[in-house]
């Protein structure tokens, strides 16, 4: 077993600490304990594998080790406990000696997977919206009002009032203005129609591609007239709050590196941080939501606007102020398209070679794109959801009501339709994705407590059926790009959400005043 890791540990270049080691060695089981090592090495993106590694990568280690077989899982726990880790808070008897460490554990990470490495074939397209279809339709039959609810196949020949769930494979308009809708389901086909003039006709002309809804409609097998559409939506009936009195913060899209990047102004806000400001002493969490670094070949000529032309170095800057942070804040950052990572969504964390100077940073937790944090105090749950938000301009192109609206101004009224499709991206050429053959990766499964996003460089803020939607600022000035197309950035504010009082301040730092 011995000389199994170590020839692993050679062939992947790991440097391991001997508690590690130990606890590999008690995996009883070489396939498992190479896989464990495979796992943790590709979640956090390191070469150099420590304890401070598990914790901070803590769900994601107490979810494999809970699909251990029983006396290697028990094995296994009890050299966590000997190195003051526990996965399991409840059994007090264990850990009485490290509470220090439990008392951290506060938050769950649900990383979307990435599929890295997996050769990406046509079936998987076709798994993956099978896969979509069944996650929204589990979530469109718990939704109270849907009669008659039926599958495409079984759609009799004579006229009935009934209810399916479909997917949007084609739209078009006729002569007559009327729109001609054809939905698909696991087991076929069917054309409906939405009559110009009818109640029904906004909501179906606003859908998009790729959808995935309910449809109460009349008629029979050869066409189908609807009366109503039902979007899976996010609805949020009950407010969380928790007892202690600490605050979120959230930034997004700092681009350093770039020469319109805002340092001074950031450097502003962290020694505000830093401050015996009464606010900023009860900020516990800050979440960086994409775009960290201005990047490297993310568009034609972008050495011309960087004043930092080294993607390293970029992340040498960046990690220069995040070391100045107050290590009792913890900070979730999770890519964007200007980072060192593919620009397809999923977006894997951030990686040990280009953003070394992170991985440094005991404070920083590098996350997906999208990605989900939990934060728990007793029996409650407070999710924030964060996506960078690429699929925000495909969005504005295709709902007529965001495009008169100019809603690049007001992004939170674009976060609305995605919560309301429970989905980050639904058409097909939203995004550059790579395909899940089990699931979906941005399905909102989960309605969070709070949505937040960037890319747009402007702070928003809504509540849709209690869901806090806050799109996030920028750290960098108006760039040659945004006034050709017409944008106007918002820089250096930062929302703050009280998690005791739901209160939201929302500061600016680009004159030092609140």
């Amino acid at each position: 077993m011995n000389e199994e890791i170590l020839d692993l540990v050679k062939e992947r270049g790991l440097l391991l600490e001997k508690d590690i080691f130990d606890l590999l060695n008690n995996f009883n089981n070489t396939a498992l304990a190479k896989n464990f090592l495979e796992s943790l090495e590709k979640v956090s993106g390191q070469k150099i594998i420590t304890s401070t590694l598990l914790t901070k990568n803590f769900e994601y280690v107490q979810n494999i080790v809970n699909d251990l077989p029983g006396e290697t899982k028990s094995s296994v726990e009890k050299i966590f406990v000997k190195m003051g880790l526990s996965l399991e808070i409840k059994k007090e008897s264990e850990i009485k000696n490290h509470e220090h460490v439990i008392s951290k554990q506060r938050y769950q990470i649900f990383y979307a997977e990435s599929n890295d490495g997996k050769k990406i074939e046509v079936k998987d397209f076709v798994n993956h919206f099978r896969s979509r279809y069944q996650q929204l339709q589990k979530i469109l039959v718990q939704r109270e009002g849907l009669q008659n609810l039926t599958s495409i196949n079984k759609i009799a020949g004579n006229r009935q009032r009934i209810t399916i769930i479909g997917i949007v494979v084609e739209k078009r308009v006729t002569k007559n203005k009327n729109l001609i809708i054809k939905f698909e389901d696991l087991t076929g086909e069917i054309n409906t129609l939405a009559k110009a003039g009818t109640e029904c006709f906004a909501k179906a002309a606003e859908l998009q591609l790729d959808d995935v809804v309910a449809v109460k409609a009349s008629g029979n097998n050869d066409l189908l007239f609807i009366y109503d559409i039902v979007y899976p939506d996010a609805i949020l009936l009950e407010k969380t709050k928790f007892k202690e009195d600490i605050c979120i913060a959230f930034l997004s899209d700092v681009h350093a590196g770039s020469n319109k990047h805002l340092g001074k102004e950031f450097e502003r806000f962290v020694q505000w941080l830093n401050s015996d400001n009464e606010l900023a002493k009860k900020i516990k969490y800050l979440f960086f939501v994409g775009d960290n670094v201005d990047g490297i070949g993310v568009f034609p000529g972008q050495e011309r606007t960087l004043d930092i032309i080294n993607l390293k170095d970029q992340y040498d800057l960046l990690g220069s102020y995040l070391e100045k942070i107050p290590e009792r804040i913890t900070m979730f950052m999770c890519p964007g398209q200007h980072d060192s990572v593919r620009v397809a969504e999923p977006q894997p964390i951030i990686d040990n070679h280009y953003g070394a100077a992170l991985h440094k940073i005991p404070n920083l937790v590098l996350v997906s794109n999208p990605a989900m944090v939990k934060f728990i105090e007793d029996d409650k749950e407070f999710k924030v959801l964060m996506y960078h938000g690429a699929s925000i301009h495909s969005f504005i192109n295709e709902i007529e009501e965001l495009r008169l609206m100019k809603a690049h101004s007001c992004p939170a009224k674009v976060v609305r339709h995605m919560l309301k499709r429970r989905h980050l991206a639904p058409s097909h050429s939203s995004v550059v994705y790579v395909p899940g053959a089990e699931f979906d990766p941005l399905v909102i499964s989960e309605v969070p407590n709070v949505m937040c996003t960037g890319e747009v460089h402007r702070t928003d803020i809504e509540n849709y059926n209690g869901v806090l939607i806050i799109t996030g600022s920028c750290w960098q000035s108006r760039t040659d790009f945004e006034e050709k197309i017409g944008n106007i950035p918002d820089p250096c504010k930062v929302p703050i959400l009280n998690l005791k009082t739901s209160e939201l301040k929302i500061l600016d730092f680009s004159g030092g005043e609140e």
